[in-house]
């Protein structure tokens, strides 16, 4: 599916999100950079959006896995075209089986993917495993708004405009239909946290983003 939509991925994004991921995603990474990472993993790293933030925060080296080989060229094309070939590797890679060792990055992140992993303790456990001990976990991804009237208009626009717009300009009709049910089943706020603490985690914090519509969650190793 991700494979399908790739072309018109990006601009999908901040199309149907009013621009509003490029002010969540410098947030995330205003957080990591916090801690001065040196390494970073990026998990579900798509077309490098996250990665290419995360240059602001100097890090050595920055590393992006994804599952979606057509999402990583369109990626890989973008790094290209802002010289950082020496700053930021994408290659594919199953983000419940990373293939690094322990201990090897001092941050590791992840921006609207973790909602897609077939097994999300295992995900993140994986995320846990390869984290240097002190280092931080970063997640950003959609929440559920709780408040009147904008948890009735998210609801009306996630269910009826963006499925509508997303078909029409992806060509895909299943990808934009996708996003509200499996942000739907999403365990958001202190139950995704519980999930990060389950697996090693400690110092968690939640940080609701627009409303409620997105959150930022971190923690520790």
């Amino acid at each position: 599916m991700f494979n399908n939509i790739a072309h018109r991925y990006d601009f999908l994004n901040h199309f149907l999100s009013a621009g509003i991921d490029f002010v969540w995603r410098k947030k995330a990474i205003k957080i990591i950079g916090r801690t001065y990472p040196k390494s970073i993993l990026d998990v579900a790293t798509g077309t490098g959006d996250l990665a290419i933030e995360a240059v602001k925060i100097r890090p050595n080296k920055i590393t992006g896995i994804d599952i979606a080989k057509d999402m990583l060229e369109v990626g890989r094309d973008k790094i290209r075209k802002k010289a950082l070939e020496g700053l930021i590797t994408l290659e594919t890679g199953d983000s419940e089986n990373l293939r690094f060792e322990n201990n090897s990055f001092d941050a590791v992140m992840v921006a609207f993917g973790v909602r897609n992993f077939e097994n999300l303790e295992k995900g993140l456990s994986e995320m846990f495993r390869v984290l240097n001990k002190g280092g931080i976990v970063m997640v950003l991804e959609f929440s559920k708004p709780e408040k009147f009237p904008v948890k009735q208009l998210y609801n009306f626009y996630f269910r009826y405009i963006l499925p509508f717009l997303g078909r029409v300009i992806s060509g895909d009709s299943s990808a934009y239909t996708y996003l509200p049910d499996s942000v739907g089943s999403f365990p958001a706020g202190e139950q995704f946290l519980g999930i990060l603490r389950k697996v090693g985690f400690s110092n968690t914090v939640h940080n609701p983003l627009t409303f409620g519509i997105a959150s930022i969650y971190t923690g520790t190793k």
